[in-house]
């Protein structure tokens, strides 16, 4: 099949090893964002009079078939195709002749990448903020039944204070709902159609840019046509720095579960099943999983840092360092997608060990309570501070879940807020399914037959 920028020369087989690169395979992810860009885009052209309703019908019926064979595993793009786009087009006009030939009127493949990549996101962003709430609802639901289990709270790692079981697991899940807010922010971004940009400049026809997205489901034009491609690889950058920061809590959970779990601390025990072992040590139970959610996330931040570092300082205009941005966002959702999944799964499998933890408190841990009592009593702060410190051994232990359930501002161990935090979750949730709806609305109204 021939190159879409075809010319009277053949391109050396090395060169094009080299451009090409795992392009072709990685725009197997696109086939079905390029097909609905397609069928969008052919419709604005005949309702612009450069197809007639009869070559209409049969470019979406052609479509159709293709989206069809990908659905079954038999559509392929070769590495001779390049990319999406050209084994599409090619299979298109190879069925239908010069009718085929007509589907890239007013477009270039420039445009054509970043609206498969923007709708591609679009329908991963949803899914991602679908499953980040789902990993909510499971923390809501882990925090609530460990609500009053105290557990030692620590800075510099070292023991500080009175904590619980339930403080610790539902500082990850607020922190995560501000992680939704920057997927929002970045789904908010990617939610611009391209299409009609070109190859930076515009088109001498009369196309209908706010038609085509429209029927695509997207929220408006991305107006400037020049940003429209200086935006590729930003976008992007956007949408991988949501999910490093989806991937850091993620990290942080952990990590911190590890060190809770090891026998030294006891704290929680980790489902055996989740745990590999040494092939030479017989008593080992490896948190692997654990750790592979720590490495994971310093792989989404260097692919974050990848992108970044493409872009930056490039001309105005399409550059083929772009093409290396699309393999890092592809990669970065499917790291977290699978993160969200797996810990979904795990979290309420683990065990909280009640009496490990309540054992666990010791008098220092009181200290500081101590020093606010007598503040209480009308000492000066720093006197009390003074006090206590020079007398810790007269610190004596207390009951912990007393201790925890005594504490009622805002946000602390006996004000949690967690019906607060469910009624957020739920509204959240609305939200989503309410977004996912109308895009899946958009895209079988436009791939009916």
């Amino acid at each position: 099949m021939a190159k879409l920028w075809k010319k009277k020369y053949e391109l050396d087989k090395n060169v094009e090893d080299f451009t090409v690169g795992d392009d072709y395979i990685q725009d197997m992810n696109l086939v079905k964002a390029d097909i609905y860009g397609n069928i969008a885009h052919s419709t604005m052209l005949n309702k612009i009079g450069i197809l007639s309703d009869e070559e209409l019908i049969k470019i979406k019926r052609s479509l159709i078939d293709i989206l069809q064979l990908h659905e079954k595993g038999r559509f392929i793009i070769k590495k001779e195709d390049e990319d999406v786009h050209t084994a599409v087009e090619n299979l298109v006009t190879a069925t239908l002749g010069d009718t085929g030939k007509k589907i890239h009127t007013a477009r270039s493949r420039n445009d054509q990448i970043l609206l498969d990549i923007r709708l591609y996101s679009k329908e991963r962003l949803l899914n991602v903020m679908e499953s980040v709430l789902g990993l909510c609802s499971i923390l809501l639901q882990f925090s609530k039944e460990n609500e009053f289990i105290p557990m030692p709270g620590r800075t510099h790692t070292q023991r500080a204070m009175p904590s619980s079981v339930a403080l610790w697991a539902s500082s990850i899940l607020e922190s995560l709902l501000d992680d939704l807010y920057l997927l929002k922010c970045a789904y908010t971004i990617n939610d611009q159609s391209p299409l009609g940009s070109a190859a930076s400049y515009g088109v001498n026809l009369d196309i209908d840019r706010e038609y085509v997205a429209s029927l695509l489901g997207f929220e408006k034009v991305q107006n400037n046509v020049l940003y429209a491609n200086n935006s590729r690889g930003k976008t992007e950058s956007i949408i991988i720095f949501a999910l490093s920061q989806v991937m850091m809590d993620l990290s942080k959970f952990a990590n911190d579960l590890i060190l809770f779990s090891i026998p030294e601390f006891n704290y929680f025990t980790l489902p055996e099943e989740f745990c590999g072992g040494s092939s030479l040590m017989p008593q080992k139970r490896n948190p692997a999983l654990l750790e592979l959610t720590r490495a994971k996330a310093h792989i989404v931040n260097s692919l974050y840092a990848r992108v970044t570092n493409i872009i930056t300082s490039l001309y105005s205009g399409y550059n083929r360092d772009f093409q290396l941005t699309k393999g890092p966002l592809i990669e970065s959702f499917q790291i977290t997608e699978q993160t969200l999944y797996i810990l979904g799964y795990f979290i309420p499998k683990i065990t909280v060990n009640k009496e490990k933890l309540i054992e666990s408190f010791t008098p220092e841990l009181y200290a500081t309570d101590r020093v606010l009592e007598l503040v209480k009593e009308g000492y000066p702060f720093r006197d009390a501070y003074k006090d206590v410190g020079v007398n810790l051994e007269s610190l004596s232990n207390k009951d912990p879940v007393k201790n925890i359930k005594s504490k009622k501002h805002t946000g602390a161990t006996g004000n949690l807020g967690l019906d607060k935090i469910e009624k957020k979750i739920k509204e959240e949730e609305k939200e989503v399914l309410s977004k996912k709806n109308s895009f899946k609305k958009k895209i079988n109204l436009l791939i009916k037959k």
